[in-house]
């Protein structure tokens, strides 16, 4: 095997995709029976778009069931202020796809599934590395019905924020703190709903909603650790917050009976101080854990599959890859990573953290002022979220 991939999530299926297509044979293990989990991010970003153009795919991707955002809108205090436009973008779909994961994923699978060396392995559970002295020679793998050995010139670690593969390489992370969680669950959706802001700020609350067909999506805001705290206070607590955030929905919070409707999101910024050993290379949640802002996670690990099978695809097919070519790797793609978490960071704390904490009447506003005021600041948040620090560009001939 050329590169064995744990973890099929997007950075994963994406790799696999990219490597198969350059002739190269991939074995993904995934570790669930299917893609279909709830509250995973589904934000699919222009530099992301760009790259399915590249790789003539656009066409089938915009036929799945996908909603097109073109603005991106909030409402601090009684005042909705346009936050990003994208109208603007060097790209060819100016706007953001919003796609449910497991659909995305689906398609990546779908399509990678058209090249004889891509083998996909669902309910393949990793529980240990391959060694040979001092390098990674492969994986371990649990199945329902048995255990294998998968040997491979290459293992990439793409199996996320909570990686067993970078653990058991023993690498260091490196945690940037995040003073909030986030509590996501869906509430009916009606046609006579109001077009409303994607985030909602005021009085000490910050709900994110995000349209569905038959649902929204709502993500509640709140200060790290609080999650306990409300699940004391009981699931009426969690129906206040967001009646309070958005009164329309009044008449539906009592859809939420359980915290089992509830999935928490413990938010974590860290990165990897080294991303590789001899045989391994983590990418994607695995390499760098994003806070959910800007949804920029899915396009993070994008980026670094294509970068990485760009580098990666001849000397697999050599049979031997290098851990100065890991660091290459790392070297391009830490940059872009450590700026977007230094911009995640000082969102977090200079505007989220105090808008949280505002009191009753309270509601800190002058970055709405700004945005109302000198429109043309709206591109700067499109640029640096739909496109990123170093978008990457396909650079393999399909085989």
């Amino acid at each position: 095997m050329d590169c064995c991939i744990v973890g099929g999530g997007p950075a994963g299926m994406m790799l696999g995709l990219l490597l198969a297509r350059a002739g190269r044979r991939v074995l993904v293990a995934e570790k669930h029976a299917d893609f279909l989990r709830d509250f995973r991010g589904d934000t699919i970003h222009p530099s992301t778009l760009e790259v399915i153009w590249e790789l003539g795919l656009l066409e089938d991707f915009l036929r799945r069931p996908h909603q097109e955002v073109r603005e991106l809108q909030g409402e601090v205090g009684n005042r909705r202020v346009t936050l990003a436009d994208f109208s603007h973008l060097p790209a060819r779909c100016r706007f953001i796809a919003l796609m449910p994961q497991w659909e995305f994923l689906d398609f990546l699978s779908a399509q990678a599934r058209r090249y004889p060396g891509f083998q996909l392995e669902m309910q393949a559970e990793a529980t240990d590395l391959l060694r040979e002295r001092d390098v990674v020679t492969g994986v371990r793998l649990r199945t329902p019905t048995s255990s294998l050995e998968v040997r491979a010139h290459l293992t990439i670690g793409a199996d996320g924020r909570k990686s067993l593969l970078r653990e058991r390489a023993g690498l260091r992370v490196l945690d940037q703190g995040s003073p909030i969680d986030v509590l996501w669950m869906k509430i009916s959706r009606r046609e006579q709903d109001p077009d409303l802001p994607f985030g909602r700020v005021n009085q000490g609350r910050v709900l994110v909603l995000i349209y569905r067909d038959s649902y929204w999506q709502c993500g509640l805001v709140i200060p790290k650790g609080a999650g306990a705290q409300l699940q004391q206070q009981g699931i009426e607590a969690v129906r206040r917050e967001v009646a309070s955030s958005a009164p329309f929905l009044q008449d539906r919070v009592a859809e939420l009976t359980s915290w089992d409707q509830i999935g928490l999101l413990t938010v974590t910024i860290d990165r990897l101080a080294k991303w590789y050993v001899p045989g391994l290379l983590c990418i994607g949640d695995a390499a760098h854990a994003m806070s959910p802002v800007g949804g920029v996670g899915i396009n993070l690990a994008i980026q670094d599959a294509v970068a990485a099978a760009n580098q990666l695809a001849e000397p697999l097919g050599r049979g031997s890859v290098s851990p100065l070519l890991l660091a290459r790797i790392q070297a391009r793609r830490e940059l872009p990573t450590r700026l977007t978490q230094a911009v995640q960071v000082f969102l977090q704390n200079r505007i989220l953290s105090p808008a949280l904490h505002a009191g009753n009447g309270q509601t800190a506003t002058w970055p709405a002022e700004l945005f109302q005021r000198w429109p043309v600041l709206r591109r700067v948040p499109a640029r640096l979220f739909g496109m990123g620090f170093l978008p990457e560009h396909v650079r393999l001939p399909a085989r």
